[in-house]
């Protein structure tokens, strides 16, 4: 079944715009508009006065009606801290086009509708009005989108029957789980009507600590690093773990940067999302935007905002400040997509360093279905040190699932092994062949089939 023609032309020419009313006496305001199939909307949440979130809904074509197996709703989450899940995540991985406008076989709108977040508030199309707003925290983060979500949820029906998957990508996933421990304490309260599906966390930073360490062994491993290159990492990567013990995480993420220099340096810049290739050589690598200096090194380039799909010729900036600017009509004309998003990483500073592996326990306690799936040739975030903080979980089932053999995954006829999945009640975890740190890029196919796994899709497969 092929992407519809409607959601090709992505409705540029006949939008159809709405207003939710304003709510005052300090509550919070919100904009929304759609398109004339009502296929998606998209609109501003107030989280707090003068802090506004910007958010886009697709309703999936291929959506099934089950009374039995509700369809899901993706809720995804970018990372950087700084990068925008509506502009990154949506045209360049898993959204119904590529930055040309062309349709991507590989959607997720085949197994899922896409909720897309400009979060936290600075990021994409999302603005402050004044800079004293930007959160300093993953919890303050995870604050402004639980009010999002109960503006968004609350007010609609349909959307309250199907349960929503939380997936996050790099520091995405430290949103992710604090996001969804807010969620479940609103849903508790009754202040949010939702169903959590789960959480997946795809490549994400959720212990910084045990990804410093895991650099220096792997690129020894892969020959990207000698043994005196080995040996300055495995220093700086101590000194990083003094700091965090000392709860100098400032500091820390100031050696973090330094750690960075120290592998460039000594790998002849290997790319940090991709072992595989030189830094600059990977399509989705992000071109220089005139990051500050103080955040400039590799892992922040995830932010910039000059992306270009691979086989596209389309710049992700322009489009956003142009096209889909226009299309979308309610972004503010002095609010350009990507503008602030230097300042959002930089209020995040002192967090960026700090783990979040009690926030999966808590939610693997409370019996949410948690997924961790990595890419094998990612760095910044690799699997060796993905399984390195698993390892530290104190989930009742960790030691069985440890003691669990491998399933292999194989994608639709082509030869040879595409990954490695297991699972143990509610906790799963996927081994990604043949992909660095964007795996829903590098592995297409597989991906799709993870997601459709994850969510329990009722959609058939075609």
């Amino acid at each position: 079944m092929e992407l519809k023609k409607s959601i090709c032309v992505f409705s540029l020419l006949v939008p159809l715009l709405f207003l939710v009313p304003h709510f005052h006496g300090g509550i919070r305001t919100a904009i929304a508009a759609r398109n004339q199939d009502s296929s998606e909307s998209w609109g501003y949440v107030e989280v707090r006065r003068k802090a506004h979130m910007f958010w886009w809904y697709y309703k999936s074509p291929y959506r099934v009606e089950d009374p039995n197996k509700p369809w899901p709703i993706i809720l995804w989450l970018q990372g950087g801290p700084g990068a925008s899940g509506v502009g990154i995540g949506n045209f360049e991985e898993v959204g119904p086009l590529d930055t040309n406008l062309k349709p991507r076989n590989s959607t997720w709108l085949k197994k899922a509708d896409l909720l897309f977040v400009d979060n936290p508030v600075g990021v994409g199309y999302s603005f402050v009005e004044d800079k004293k707003l930007f959160v300093k925290t993953d919890v303050e983060a995870a604050t402004d989108l639980t009010t999002l979500l109960i503006e968004i949820f609350n007010r609609n029906q349909t959307l309250q029957q199907s349960p929503l998957y939380i997936v996050a990508e790099s520091y995405g996933g430290k949103f992710a789980v604090t996001l969804a421990l807010s969620a479940l304490k609103a849903i508790e309260s009754g202040k949010l009507k939702l169903k959590l599906g789960g959480v997946a966390l795809g490549d994400s930073w959720i212990s910084p600590e045990d990804f410093v360490f895991s650099w220096g062994p792997l690129l020894k491993d892969v020959s990207r690093l000698d043994g005196n290159g080995l040996q300055k990492s495995n220093s700086v990567a101590e000194k990083i773990k003094q700091q965090i013990d000392a709860g100098q995480f400032k500091a820390a993420t100031d050696s973090w940067r330094e750690l960075e220099e120290v592998i460039s340096d000594n790998s002849n810049s290997v790319d940090f999302y991709n072992f595989m290739l030189d830094s600059g050589m990977d399509p989705l690598a992000l071109k220089s935007s005139g990051l500050s200096q103080t955040i400039s090194m590799r892992y922040s380039r995830y932010l910039q905002s000059s992306r270009i799909t691979p086989g596209s010729d389309g710049d992700l900036d322009s489009l956003m400040n142009d096209a889909i600017k226009k299309k979308l009509k309610i972004i503010p004309q002095n609010v350009r997509w990507g503008g602030q998003s230097d300042s959002v990483f930089t209020a995040l500073y002192g967090d960026f360093m700090k783990p979040r592996i009690n926030e999966v326990d808590e939610l693997l306690a409370k019996g949410v279905n948690v997924t961790v799936y990595n890419g094998q040739l990612d760095v910044i975030c690799a699997t060796k040190g993905t399984e390195a903080w698993v390892e530290k979980l104190k989930w009742e089932g960790l030691k069985t699932f440890l003691n669990m053999e491998r399933n292999p995954i194989y994608c639709k006829g082509d030869k040879g092994t595409k990954a490695f999945t297991k699972s143990y009640k509610n906790f799963h975890f996927y081994w990604i062949l043949g992909a660095g740190h964007f795996v829903p890029v590098d592995q297409p196919c597989v991906a799709l089939d993870m997601v459709a796994s994850i969510t329990q899709s009722p959609a058939v497969s075609k």
